[in-house]
């Protein structure tokens, strides 16, 4: 095992960090609870997580900074001071959107976002100075700065890349459940009341089935955020609400009303065949 992936893994086993991580991901779940307030940090409104988007703002303008400090000349500096303040400035956004994410993980992805976001708060205090030192003239003290929270931006980010690559935090968990493309026959209709949900195999896929009237719904059961029960959730509206984070879908055609989901739930066409529910996934 290389060093980076045994600090990691230090970190995974290190409990004693689970009472802070807790505590804040209270805090933060309250702030966010808001609907407008999670779909935009969540990135809901442009169908992505909004995140990973944002880090390339401040890693993009401080690695630029860096590089300007350490082999620019004179005529670069006044480049570099203003990389520095616009990686500041995309910063604060960018933490908001990381807070927001990472208040709905559990166990290990939670301990290591917790040092993610602490080694990125330290390089965006660092860099603070860092911006203060410059603008009084002590350009030596600004470059020692900055560089050196350019080093505790690279450990973040290594942990930010695990949380997504090792951990699949904020992945779609829909992404790879692909139903049946013929017609499947997953229940008997008289077992489907008006009003009643269900949740039934087809093929190798689970799916959530809900009658309304004439109508009968079908989405896939497993939530595209972090892979909820749907058949578990409230139903109200017309919408299926994730009973782990919030996740609120309409059953018509699988489209995300509120975050943190980001992705739509995939959808089933129905029929009825000789009193026998047959489902197949949308064309397309």
């Amino acid at each position: 095992m290389n060093p980076l992936d045994s600090l990691v893994a230090s970190i995974e086993r290190f409990d004693r960090l689970d009472g802070v991580s807790a505590a804040l991901a209270g805090v933060v779940g309250k702030a966010v609870q808001p609907r407008v307030v999670r779909n935009v940090l969540s990135g809901t409104l442009i169908g992505h997580p909004v995140h990973p988007l944002l880090t390339d703002l401040p890693i993009g303008a401080w690695s630029m900074a860096a590089l300007l400090d350490t082999l620019g000349g004179e005529t670069m500096k006044p480049a570099a001071d203003l990389l520095v303040a616009v990686g500041i400035a995309a910063a604060v956004p960018t933490a908001a959107a990381g807070l927001n994410d990472w208040s709905d993980t559990q166990g290990k992805p939670r301990r290591v976002g917790l040092v993610h976001a602490a080694a990125n708060s330290a390089a965006l205090g660092l860099y603070a100075a860092s911006g203060v030192a410059r603008s009084k003239g002590s350009r030596g003290l600004g470059k020692t700065l900055g560089l050196a929270g350019f080093g505790i931006l690279m450990v973040g980010g290594f942990l930010g890349g695990h949380l997504s690559y090792a951990n699949g935090v904020n992945v779609n968990r829909t992404a790879n459940r692909t139903g049946p493309a013929k017609w499947t026959p997953v229940l008997d209709d008289a077992e489907l009341p008006d009003g009643g949900h269900r949740k039934v195999e087809a093929g190798k896929v689970s799916v959530l089935l809900y009658r309304s009237g004439s109508r009968i719904l079908a989405v896939d059961s497993v939530c595209s955020h972090m892979g909820g029960p749907l058949e578990q959730g409230e139903i109200d509206g017309g919408c299926v609400v994730c009973p782990w984070h919030g996740s609120t879908f309409r059953l018509k055609d699988g489209s995300v009303v509120r975050g943190p989901a980001t992705r739509p739930q995939p959808r089933y066409e129905t029929r009825l065949n000789e009193g026998r529910i047959e489902v197949r996934r949308t064309p397309g």
